[in-house]
């Protein structure tokens, strides 16, 4: 599937594949939280949008534009004014993307904030946008949680993360709630997670057990059960996302 991003502008902030690494995470005791396949999984699904200069934002609680400052961090030549500004009030920031994206037809563009990568004072939005024909840009905006700041924003620092969603899908999705007992199959599967979560837990306080050599479970990431039968053969544990290829004028 194609998807395109039309530039509005020659300094058009750049687009990477979203990197599986955070800060916070390399912070965690033995980068712990990367154990944790779902999340890396996550932080890569899709393209960041970087910040092309940083400054730093602050709000003082009102609800016009006016009460919402950016104020830029680079050398004067290099200003974030005309990409992060207070358009709407009620201390929302938004950016401008600098491009048109475009999908094929059906589909759909997920726009939110970088993935799993918090930031104090506030939240980045979520949009989901019909960019098979819509003919004009989104914007990314971010919501402050409390007055305050400044918040800074870096350079190169992502500041939105995309990627495309079947428009159809969620309205072909039938949702229930069934007893565990009624899928005789799947019950056995989650009684031997369960006991062997159990058993693991309680043999990493044994010194020199053979939990402790292994740290943590890895059934998930290895994609099989705990008996040792393999999950499905797409299994991931990591994406191998393409960059955006620019082409040049002709």
């Amino acid at each position: 599937m194609k998807l395109t991003a039309f530039k509005l502008r020659p300094d058009a902030p750049s687009i990477r594949s979203a990197p599986a690494s955070r800060e916070w995470m390399d912070q965690t005791g033995d980068r712990f939280a990367y154990r944790c396949l779902p999340l890396t999984i996550a932080n890569t699904h899709g393209w960041e949008i970087l910040c092309p200069s940083a400054f730093e934002v602050s709000w003082n609680g009102g609800r016009g534009q006016a009460d919402l400052k950016v104020v830029p961090l680079d050398d004067p030549g290099v200003s974030p004014l005309d990409f992060a500004v207070s358009h709407f009030g009620a201390g929302v920031l938004t950016f401008h993307t600098g491009y048109l994206f475009r999908t094929e037809p059906g589909y759909n563009l997920y726009v939110s904030g970088p993935v799993n990568r918090p930031k104090d004072g506030a939240a980045a939005l979520t949009g989901i946008v019909e960019t098979d024909w819509l003919p004009q840009p989104f914007t990314m905006n971010w919501l402050f949680t409390v007055p305050g700041g400044p918040l800074t924003f870096e350079k190169g620092e992502p500041f939105c993360q995309i990627f495309p969603v079947r428009r159809d899908f969620i309205e072909e999705v039938e949702p229930e709630i069934r007893e565990l007992e009624s899928d005789p199959q799947l019950k056995l599967r989650y009684e031997q997670w369960t006991e062997s979560r159990a058993t693991f837990n309680r043999d990493l306080q044994v010194a020199g057990s053979a939990a402790q050599d292994e740290k943590w479970q890895k059934h998930y990431s290895r994609g099989r059960h705990p008996d040792g039968d393999h999950g499905p053969s797409d299994h991931r544990t990591r994406l191998k996302l393409r960059e955006f290829d620019e082409q040049q004028k002709k």
